[in-house]
Formats: C-alpha cells, structure tokens, sequence
C-alpha cells in the first residue's frame, strides 16, 4: 500500500496531541492506534466507515469516530469512507437498504394509498433492519478486500524484490 503517500499527508499522533484546539480530546484522539498505516487498521476502518456510512441518522461521523477510537483503527480512513453517503447518495443507498429490510422482513414494498406520519414510522423497521445487513455485509466486504489488496501488494513488494536480487546477481 502506499503508505508514504498516506504519511505524508497525514498528522502524527504526536502533532494531534499537541493541537491545542482539541482540548481534552487532544489525548483521546492523539492515540497512536488510530493514526497507524497498517493492514488490520485499515481494515477494520473500512468495515466501521463503511457500517457507519449506511445507518439512517444524522452526524453518521459521531459513532463512526467513537467506533473508530474503541477498535483503535485508522481513524482519517474511518471518517473518508463515512462521507461514500452523502446528499447526492442518500436516496439510492438509503432506498436499496430499505428494499432489503422489506425483503428481510416480508413486508411490501408498494407505497401506500396515502402518506401518512405512522405509515413513515412503520417504514423506519425495515429502512433499520436494511441498513444494518447492509452495513454488515458491505462492510465485511470491504475489510476483506482491503486485506486481500494489502496482501497483494505486499506479495508484489515481494517479487519486485526477488528479481532485482537475481538482476543483481546476474550482474555480477
């Protein structure tokens, strides 16, 4: 991965804990495990982004950044991957989920005769529900994938390494 990239760009733990801005969350959010650039950090930020990116509520950062502080992931690719929903996507990503919560619940998908507050509360079970398989599944997904491109990566690293040894040596 490129993880020079990434470093360049991003704070240090060390910097974080000395921004006087943050107050007493200076400490809490200066913790070294949330800033690392490693394959389970990432990982998991991926699957909490992404969970937290499909819950139907506002401020969908707020539990993505607790979540992020109490599993010690990568704290900047939690709050990245949370942003995927957003005004322009809310309607598609939040429909599918509530198409699956339906389907998950056996409950029809038509739209009522009228449009009322209780029909809207009673569709909030299966826009839940949805969201949280969905969550769940995509999320798992996407840890997975991450994993898989991390090793990939590292097994190219690998192999580049390899053949400039046998260039060398043949050089020689």
């Amino acid at each position: 991965m490129p993880r020079r990239i990434f470093k360049k760009y991003l704070p240090s733990s060390e910097r974080v804990r000395q921004t006087r801005s943050l107050g007493a969350f200076a400490t809490l959010l200066g913790e070294p495990g949330l800033w690392h650039l490693n394959r389970r950090s990432l990982s998991v930020a991926v699957f909490v982004g992404v969970f937290c990116a499909l819950l139907p509520m506002p401020f969908q950062m707020l539990p993505a950044l607790l979540l992020a502080v109490w599993l010690k992931c990568n704290l900047p690719l939690t709050i990245v991957v949370v942003w995927t929903t957003n005004p322009f996507t809310y309607v598609p990503v939040f429909y599918f989920c509530y198409r699956v919560g339906a389907r998950l619940l056996d409950m029809p998908v038509a739209p009522p005769d009228a449009v009322s507050f209780a029909w809207l509360l009673e569709q909030m079970l299966p826009l839940w529900v949805g969201s949280l398989a969905c969550g769940a599944v995509f999320g798992l997904l996407g840890m997975l994938a991450t994993r898989l491109l991390w090793r990939l990566a590292v097994v190219r690293r690998w192999e580049q390494r390899r053949q400039l040894r046998r260039a060398s040596q043949g050089q020689e």
